[in-house]
C-alpha cells in the first residue's frame, strides 16, 4: 500500500504478488475496505496480465479468475495446486517426486474390491515402506549397520531404537508404525494370529536384501540360479501377497499363510515374472552405480551370451512363468481359488509396468495414461 492508503501501481509487475492478493482479498469480511479494492483491482489487471504472461502462468491466473481457491471444493484445489506446482521450475523435487501413485497403483491391482478399502491403504504404506528400505540397503547402507538394523527389527520393540545408526532408526521407527497400524486393524478383525507371518515375510526380504548388498561389496557375480534364488525373493511379492493374505477375512485362514511359507508354485512363477521384468527395464541405469549384477549381466556371464541373446533366453523364462500360473489356477488346491487371484493380478500389474521399460521409476510415458484411465478420467456416459 502507498501512504495514502491506496494500492501500489508497481504492484502490476509482480503477477506473483497480484495473485496471491487476488486470492487473499477473497477472505475478505464485511467492512474490510481495503480488501474489497484489492479484489477489483487484481482481478481489473490480471484479466490482462494472463494474455502476457507464460503459458504456465496464464493458465493459473485464467483458472483463479475463473475459481478462486476460497470457493473452490478442497479436493478440487489441492488437485489443481499439486498440477500447477509440477510445472514450476523452482519447486522442490524432494516434494515433486514422493512417489505415492505408483504404490497405490500396485495394491489396487491385486485386491480392488470396496471391502479392502482399508487394507489397500496400509498395502500401500507398506510398498512404500519397502521401496524406502529396498533404496537404503541397496545405494547407502554398510553391510554391518544394516545386520545390526535386521538383529534389532526382530526384537519388534520401539525400546531397541538407540541402538541403531541414525539413518537406520527413522527407517525402524517407521517399520514399527506401519506394523503396528497392521496388527491394530488386525486385532479389530480378530485376525491378530496372522501378523508374525508378515513379520516373518518381512524380515525374509530384509535377509535377502543383505545377501545382495554382500555381493555388491565383494564385487561378486553370482550364477544365475544363485542370483534367481535370492533376487526372486527380493521382488518384495512375498511380504506384500502376505500382508494382504491378513486383510482377506476368513477366506484367508491358517492354511493359507502356511501355504505361502512352502513356496507355492505360483508364487514363485510369480516371483520370477517380478524380478525379470524389472531387470530387464533397469539393469542398464543400475550398473552406472555401484550396484549386484542382475539376471541379465548374471546369464550373460554364465552362459557367455550377448545382451541380446540373455535377453532372449530371459523372455522364454518369462513365458514360461506365465504357463506355471496359469496351470497353478486351473489345478485343484489347498486353499480357496479367489487367493490365488492376488499372485496372478501382482504378475498382471508387473507387466503393465515393466513391458516397455521401468514403468515405476519412470511412469511417464509408461503407465501414466493407465493410472490416469483407473483413477482419474471417468468414462462417459
Amino acid at each position: 500500500m502507498d501512504n495514502d492508503g491506496t494500492i501500489r501501481k508497481g504492484l502490476i509487475d509482480d503477477i506473483r504478488g497480484m495473485l496471491s492478493l487476488y486470492e487473499a482479498a477473497y477472505l475478505r469480511v464485511h467492512g474490510e475496505s481495503i480488501l474489497e479494492e484489492a479484489l477489483a483491482f487484481t482481478k481489473a489487471n490480471l484479466k490482462s496480465l494472463a494474455t502476457k504472461s507464460s503459458s504456465h502462468l496464464a493458465k493459473q491466473i485464467t483458472f483463479a479468475l475463473d475459481q478462486p481457491f476460497n470457493k473452490c471444493p478442497p479436493r478440487l484445489a489441492a488437485r489443481t495446486y499439486i498440477s500447477f506446482y509440477e510445472e514450476e521450475v523452482s519447486r522442490n523435487e524432494t516434494l515433486h517426486k514422493e512417489r505415492y501413485v505408483e504404490p497405490y497403483a500396485w495394491t489396487n491391482a491385486v485386491h480392488f474390491e470396496p471391502q479392502y478399502t482399508r487394507w489397500r491403504i496400509l498395502l500401500a504404506k507398506s510398498w512404500t515402506l519397502i521401496a524406502i528400505v529396498d533404496d537404503t540397503f541397496d545405494a547407502y547402507g554398510i553391510s554391518q549397520e544394516l545386520q545390526s538394523f535386521i538383529r534389532t527389527l526382530k526384537r519388534w520393540e520401539i525400546g531397541a531404537l538407540d541402538e541403531l545408526q541414525d539413518y537406520t532408526k527413522v527407517i525402524y521407527k517407521a517399520v514399527l508404525d506401519v506394523f503396528h497400524e497392521i496388527e491394530e486393524e488386525a486385532r479389530k478383525e480378530g485376525r491378530s494370529f496372522c501378523v508374525p507371518y508378515a513379520k516373518d515375510a518381512f524380515i525374509r526380504l530384509l535377509n535377502n536384501y543383505l545377501a545382495e548388498v554382500k555381493w555388491r561389496t565383494d564385487g561378486h557375480v553370482p550364477t544365475f540360479h544363485e542370483y534367481m534364488n535370492v533376487a526372486t525373493r527380493t521382488a518384495t511379492f512375498d511380504p506384500i501377497i502376505t500382508v494382504s493374505f491378513v486383510g482377506m477375512g476368513t477366506i484367508a485362514g491358517i492354511e493359507a499363510f502356511k501355504w505361502l511359507q512352502s513356496e507355492p508354485r505360483i508364487m514363485t512363477a510369480t516371483n520370477i515374472i517380478g524380478r525379470i521384468m524389472n531387470d530387464i527395464a533397469s539393469h542398464e541405469f543400475e550398473q552406472l552405480r555401484e550396484h549386484c549384477p542382475s539376471s541379465v549381466e548374471c546369464y550373460m556371464n554364465q552362459y557367455n551370451l550377448s545382451e541380446n541373446d540373455a535377453l532372449e533366453e530371459l523372455e522364454k523364462k518369462l513365458e514360461d512363468a506365465w504357463k506355471d500360473i496359469n496351470e497353478e489356477c486351473m489345478r485343484p488346491t489347498a486353499i480357496p481359488r479367489y487367493l490365488l487371484l492376488l499372485p496372478l493380478n501382482m504378475a498382471r500389474i508387473s507387466y503393465l509396468f515393466y513391458k516397455h521399460g521401468d514403468g515405476y521409476t519412470h511412469p511417464d510415458p509408461y503407465v501414466k495414461d493407465d493410472i490416469r484411465a483407473l483413477f482419474v478420467d471417468p468414462i462417459p456416459i
